[in-house]
C-alpha cells in the first residue's frame, strides 16, 4: 500500500483528491498520515468525506479512518462502475471538488455517467461551476470523452445548498493528446454580477468597478440576480478567445466592499491577458491529471505551491516525466511528453 504525507507542500485536501482519482484509475490503494496537518481544522472536513465517500461508492471500495476530523484514512479501491450517482456533500463545501475526485475515472469507466452533486458550487476556496462548465470540461473534452453540464440552484458560501447535473460521455478510442496552443485572439468578454438574497445593486456596483479596470472592448454585461439557500455576491470574468475559454472569479466576503472584491478579480484578468499564455495558473492545477494520463503540454504563469504539491502526488502514482519548467518572463511550461494511457483505449 502507498503511504502519502498529507502535510506536505501546500498541504490541503488536493493530496487526499487527486489520490483518490489516481487510486480509482490505477487500482492502487494508499494510506494517507497527517491529513491537513497544518491547518486551522486538521483532519477530513465534510467536503473532504464526501469525496471519499463518492470513490468509495464508483468503485465498491474499501475506506477506514473516514470520519469527520481523522488525520489518517486508507482506501482500497474496486473497479470503476459507470452509473448514475447522487453525491451531496452537505454542506456548503465544494461540490465541484467532488466532481473532479471522480471525473477522470469515470472518462475511463466503461459506459456513461450521470451525475446530480449537491453542496456548494460557488465559493472563494474551489473551482465554481462556471469554471468547470465554460473552462476546465471543454479542454478535457479535447481528449475525446464529452460532457454535459446544467446548474440548477446557486450554493455559495456558508449555506450552500446548491445543486448541478454533469453527463459524463467516455471515450470510444484512445485519449488524444491534450496539447493547448496559443489561445488566440479575445474575440468576446462578458462580465456578470450576482446576487443572491442582497441587493442587486452590490452586484452592479462590482462589474462596474471590474469594467473600469479592464476596459474590455464591446463586453457584454449581466446582473442577475438567483435563488440560493443563503445570501451571496459572486463576479464572473469571462474571456472567450479564439480556441478557449477563460473565467477568473471573485467573491463577496463580509467587511469587503464589492469595489474592492471587483478590484482584485479585475488584476488577476488583467495579469492573465498580459501573459498570452492560454492557462491560468488554477485551470493549470486541474489540468495536471488529464495531462499526466494522456500526454501534452500547455504553456501557463508561475505554479502555485497547490500545483507544485499536486505534481508531486501525480509522480507517486505514475511512472511518468511529467515537467514544469520556466520559459522567461514568468512563462513556464507544463508538460508530459508520453501520458501513462497513451495509446490505450
Amino acid at each position: 500500500m502507498l503511504t502519502l504525507d498529507g502535510s506536505i507542500g501546500e498541504g490541503g485536501g488536493q493530496i487526499l483528491r487527486t489520490a483518490l482519482s489516481l487510486s480509482l484509475i490505477t487500482g492502487q490503494p494508499f494510506r494517507l498520515q497527517r491529513v491537513r496537518a497544518h491547518r486551522p481544522r486538521p483532519g477530513l472536513q465534510r467536503q473532504h468525506l464526501a469525496s471519499v465517500e463518492a470513490a468509495a461508492r464508483v468503485s465498491g471500495g474499501h475506506v477506514s479512518g473516514a470520519t469527520l476530523g481523522s488525520t489518517e484514512v486508507a482506501f482500497e479501491p474496486g473497479p470503476v462502475r459507470p452509473g448514475a450517482y447522487r453525491l451531496a456533500v452537505g454542506t456548503a463545501g465544494s461540490a465541484t471538488l467532488v466532481l473532479q475526485t471522480i471525473l477522470m475515472p469515470l472518462v475511463l469507466a466503461a459506459g456513461p455517467s450521470r451525475l446530480v452533486l449537491e453542496g456548494g458550487t460557488h465559493n472563494p476556496w474551489a473551482p465554481p461551476f462556471d469554471f468547470l462548465a465554460q473552462a476546465f470540461l471543454p479542454l478535457v473534452a479535447r481528449l475525446g470523452p464529452r460532457f454535459g453540464s446544467r446548474l440548477e440552484r446557486w450554493g455559495f458560501y456558508p449555506a450552500g445548498g446548491g445543486r448541478f447535473e454533469v453527463e459524463v460521455l467516455p471515450a470510444a478510442e484512445p485519449l488524444r493528446r491534450l496539447e493547448i496552443g496559443p489561445r488566440g485572439a479575445l474575440k468576446a468578454s462578458r462580465v456578470f454580477g450576482v446576487a443572491a438574497g442582497l441587493p442587486r445593486a452590490i452586484a452592479a456596483r462590482s462589474v462596474e468597478t471590474a469594467l473600469g479596470h479592464l476596459r474590455l472592448p464591446q463586453a457584454y454585461v449581466d446582473i442577475r440576480e438567483v435563488a440560493s439557500d443563503g445570501p451571496g455576491h459572486a463576479l464572473l470574468i469571462e474571456l472567450l478567445f479564439e480556441h478557449l475559454s477563460a473565467i477568473v472569479t471573485g467573491f463577496g466576503e463580509k467587511g469587503v466592499r464589492p469595489e474592492e472584491m471587483a478590484t482584485a478579480a479585475a488584476e488577476e484578468a488583467r495579469e492573465f491577458l498580459d501573459a498570452g499564455v492560454p492557462v491560468g495558473t488554477h485551470l493549470a492545477d486541474q489540468l495536471l491529471l488529464p495531462l499526466a494520463l494522456a500526454g501534452g503540454s500547455f504553456l501557463t504563469l508561475a505554479p502555485t505551491a497547490h500545483t507544485s504539491t499536486n505534481l508531486g502526488v501525480v509522480r507517486r502514482f505514475l511512472p511518468v516525466d511529467l515537467r514544469c519548467e520556466p520559459q522567461g518572463h514568468g512563462v513556464w511550461r507544463v508538460s508530459c511528453e508520453a501520458g501513462h494511457l497513451a495509446g490505450r483505449a
